[in-house]
């Protein structure tokens, strides 16, 4: 790794340090481009980078072990910032990221952010509000409405509904929440060892084969954090097998964070679904899974669960904002996180705007993303030398915590955002013809590949070829 330090290399150094591996991946890393490559004041550049690097820096560590020979890895700022802006293109088209009800709204005593990219979301937000549900109610009907309401009531009822929502805290008033009290006792990364196994040897390969290559990973996310950790591992090498529910919508982002991935439907509320998750499993080194905490415990798919049947599987887990607290089993996406955390009034502050600001991009989405890939790896490379079976735990608001923990400057308020559009590159796709930004890391003998066309779910079958 570049010998001057940097927010980013002090970053990663830490990370690292924390779930206690080999060092030796460090030193075949180079950190390139500028510090801080976004307009925002907070560290967006080096938070990107260093959890990029981290993800490499782990392959780079299972490469070595396989292959018995090293390989040096390139993670450069602009890159690792522009893979975190989640544009792309579908047949010479970008999507829409929000659907036209989405969004932060002023109410009687504040602002709430509503999330109403899915119709069942949206449907739950406009009940809330005595709206008519569908696609007829307009934005300019739901900005009129919410400022009738109180946005903690408001916030409530829509939670209850079985929608998404976030009234706007400060930090101090985010800190002084039971949820922040809660998520200060837990790490970034949670590793812990769930049952007792055998070391599963992860089998040699020549230099240059993938580092992840024949490690087969179940895939059941579903919205930008857990899809960019299994498109990350899919680059990587791995057989990645992306599982969706024939009753849950997905957004237009699949297709781009499906690059690499199988794609097969699996209704885990049916007999056959409970038998062809059990059989993909058995198959399997790990399961990455970004239900709320407890929601898969009753399926029989818990990380301890998995252990028992399962002996020395790897399950990563997302939450939106920890896996205890009063908020455990809230749901939330990063836009929410952001807004409920203290980041919009600080971003708005920090460029002397009087409206809530949010971040130049999802950074607690895809950094939590690339940091699930790499506690994923630092579990199966512990399993492979000591044995047992593990569980990985992140959250997008403990990923929040330390994006806030690196601080604010005013340097970078200025700089320009880096031109999407140049760095797009055309990646194989049953969707279309994808437009999409590579992999900011750059490995010296295995160059990212993914293996299999993004596609719809259900394109294939629920078995491993």
């Amino acid at each position: 790794m570049e010998s001057t330090s940097t927010p980013a290399s002090q970053a990663l150094a830490e990370i690292w340090n924390a779930v206690e591996l080999p060092t030796t991946p460090l030193a075949q890393l180079d950190l390139t481009g500028p510090i801080q490559p976004m307009p925002s004041s907070f560290r967006i550049g080096p938070a990107a980078q260093a959890s990029i690097a981290a993800a490499a820096a782990a392959a780079l560590l299972i490469y070595k072990a396989r292959s018995g020979t090293t390989q040096t890895a390139t993670v450069d700022s602009i890159k690792s910032a522009l893979e975190c802006t989640a544009v792309f293109k579908m047949d010479g088209v970008t999507p829409d990221q929000w659907a036209p009800l989405s969004g932060l709204y002023r109410s009687a005593d504040g602002y709430i952010r509503i999330h109403a990219n899915f119709e069942h979301h949206r449907d739950a937000a406009l009940a809330s509000l005595n709206l008519p549900m569908g696609n007829g109610t307009t934005r300019d009907q739901v900005i009129e409405r919410v400022l009738q309401f109180n946005g903690a009531e408001l916030d409530a009822d829509i939670t209850d509904a079985g929608g998404v929502s976030a009234i706007l805290r400060s930090f101090e008033q985010w800190d002084n929440h039971p949820q922040a009290q809660a998520l200060a006792s837990l790490p970034l990364i949670e590793i812990t060892k769930t049952g007792e196994a055998d070391p599963i040897p992860l089998p040699p390969m020549d230099r240059y084969t993938a580092p992840l290559h024949g490690v087969r990973i179940l895939d059941m996310t579903r919205i930008l954090a857990g899809p960019v950790c299994g498109r990350t591992l899919a680059a990587y090498g791995a057989d990645v097998m992306l599982i969706n529910s024939p009753q849950l919508p997905n957004i237009d982002s699949i297709m781009d964070t499906s690059r690499g991935k199988l794609s097969a439907l699996i209704d885990l509320q049916t007999a056959e679904g409970s038998t062809a998750i059990h059989s993909l499993l058995k198959d399997a080194r790990v399961l990455v899974q970004g239900y709320r905490p407890g929601a898969l415990a009753h399926y029989g798919l818990s990380a301890e669960a998995l252990a028992e049947k399962y002996p020395g599987i790897i399950t990563t887990s997302l939450s939106a904002y920890g896996r205890s607290g009063p908020w455990r089993e809230r749901r939330g996406f990063d836009s929410l996180v952001q807004t409920a955390t203290g980041f919009n009034v600080a971003e708005a502050k920090a460029f002397n705007e009087q409206t809530p600001k949010a971040l130049p991009v999802q950074i607690l989405d895809y950094a939590t993303g690339f940091l699930m890939a790499f506690a994923t790896q630092a579990a199966l490379y512990k399993q492979s030398i000591e044995g047992g079976s593990w569980h990985a735990q992140l959250s997008l608001a403990k990923t929040g915590s330390w994006l806030r923990s690196m601080g604010q400057s005013a340097d970078a308020l200025g700089v320009q955002r880096p031109d999407t559009e140049a760095h797009l590159q055309t990646f194989p796709s049953a969707y279309g013809q994808l437009e999409a930004i590579a992999h900011a890391a750059e490995f010296s003998n295995t160059p990212v590949h993914w293996k299999v066309p993004s596609s719809p779910p259900g394109t294939h079958l629920p078995q491993w070829p």
